[in-house]
């Protein structure tokens, strides 16, 4: 049977998030990879009979180690414990990601980083010649967010590795595009924040970092639930079959303003109003769907000039509305844009933007993968629940190239985003377990 066993990628997905991918290997790379027996010393040459005869009962998971890299990753932040923050391409980040390598050079994998940084650890099986499996997630953090988004799908596919012994990436022209005109709040753009990382260097053209269709034979990724559903029914394993793809929308109204005592409300013409009447006309259309997976939200809500006295001249809005189901995504979408054009007319403002920002397709995990995960948690005596993934992962740009699925751990209350974020010890050792086998029985596919 052939074996896709070692490659753990630790990976930079849309080239929005510091991530990695390690991955059971077969394939190489490219002319300079190493075979793990040259690059770690020691021969390997006997895997394909370790993993025909891998037992889950010979899983074991270093939890205090791993729960001591997850405190030392988070000490790379640029806000004060218990919260992090680690943006993309700065010095904490920067930082990180060495911390990362390090790890993975440890554990005896071949490193390598692309023009954008993202990173990958390679593990060579029996036959190297063969696509990879892969795993991995982002290390990145947005402002005072939680140390274990992401990183524990990093730190854990580490971990699984190293049991079993003893992640631009989807090529997205557009994303590419758009990426050469993005700039930060400092006006810096993504080229030269990224040359300033020391990545991109000599480079203006980042297609280089596109991953082929069919480079993996699968991508598992391990994370936490970021809800609350398993830690409520007490179920130790998630085994995501969608996720669930967000569509953003930036909405501006401008109206005629004046002074809050002195125009009368039968003449006024309140971008304020029309803002908020859209922000409920988003509600409206979205629980109109039918459906509990269809969710939209109106994260930002902005006034101008913003002052107490002052009849509001514009308004700026983004929407972020989801679904599993794009179509019925799509059409809450054309609803909210219909109501938008009402408001308009029945405010007498005007409709100066409404601009969809990114639209992306959901994705449903690959039916081997989840048989895969179902089949580990089983064997490991641990009590796992289907669901879908409300919140987008770097899984969802990778099922772009590859078979996909991921597994959930619980996390305290569905915490995330925040510093009182939290997954416990048993937990992400039950994760890795499951990943680890995971990853086993999909490189004997």
């Amino acid at each position: 049977m052939a074996q896709r066993f070692p490659l753990l990628p630790f990976l930079v997905l849309c080239l929005c998030s510091s991530a990695s991918i390690i991955g059971i290997a077969h394939q190489h790379e490219d002319s300079t990879t190493q075979t793990m027996e040259d690059f770690s010393g020691y021969p390997i040459h006997d895997q394909h009979s370790f993993i025909q005869n891998f037992a889950s009962s010979s899983l074991s998971v270093d939890t205090e180690s791993l729960q001591n890299q997850i405190d030392e990753l988070a000490t790379f932040s640029d806000t004060p414990a218990p919260s992090v923050t680690r943006i993309l391409y700065t010095e904490k980040d920067v930082l990180a990601r060495r911390y990362i390598k390090n790890l993975m050079g440890i554990s005896g994998l071949f490193v390598r980083e692309d023009a954008v940084g993202n990173i990958f650890g390679r593990w060579d099986g029996y036959e190297p010649n063969l696509p990879a499996v892969a795993t991995g997630s982002h290390i990145d953090a947005i402002p005072y967010s939680g140390k274990y988004d992401g990183v524990v799908g990093v730190l854990g596919a580490i971990e699984a590795i190293n049991s079993l012994k003893s992640r631009l990436l989807a090529g997205s022209e557009v994303l590419l595009k758009a990426l050469q005109t993005t700039v930060d709040g400092q006006n810096k753009s993504f080229l030269d924040a990224a040359r300033a990382a020391g990545y991109a260097k000599d480079q203006d053209d980042l297609s280089s970092v596109f991953l082929r269709k069919g480079s993996y034979s699968a991508f598992v990724e391990l994370h936490i639930e970021q809800g609350p559903i398993l830690e409520e029914e007490g179920i130790s394993i998630g085994i995501v079959t969608a996720i669930a793809a967000p569509a953003s929308i930036k909405v501006e109204f401008e109206g005629n303003g004046g002074h809050a005592g002195a125009v009368l409300m039968p003449n006024r013409n309140d971008a304020g109003l029309a803002a908020a009447e859209l922000a409920l006309a988003v509600e409206k259309h979205v629980l109109e769907s039918g459906s509990i997976d269809t969710v939209g939200t109106v994260g930002i809500l902005e006034l101008h000039p913003g002052a107490i006295n002052s009849i509001p001249s514009k308004s700026h809005l983004e929407i972020d509305t989801r679904d599993i189901d794009e179509q019925r995504r799509n059409n809450v979408i054309e609803k909210i844009y219909q109501s938008a054009i009402k408001i308009e007319k029945d405010r007498g403002v005007r409709l100066s933007e409404f601009k969809i920002v990114n639209q992306d397709p959901p994705a449903l995990s690959d039916k081997s993968i989840t048989e895969a995960m179902e089949a580990a948690s089983k064997e490991l005596n641990l009590p796992h629940k289907l669901m879908i993934s409300r919140a987008y992962h770097d899984s969802l740009f990778m099922a772009r190239v590859s078979p996909m699925g991921m597994i959930f751990i619980p996390c305290y209350k569905g915490y995330s985003h925040k510093p009182e974020e939290y997954a416990s010890h048993q937990d992400i050792a039950n994760g890795v377990k499951v990943l680890a086998l995971t990853l086993a029985k999909l490189s004997l596919n």
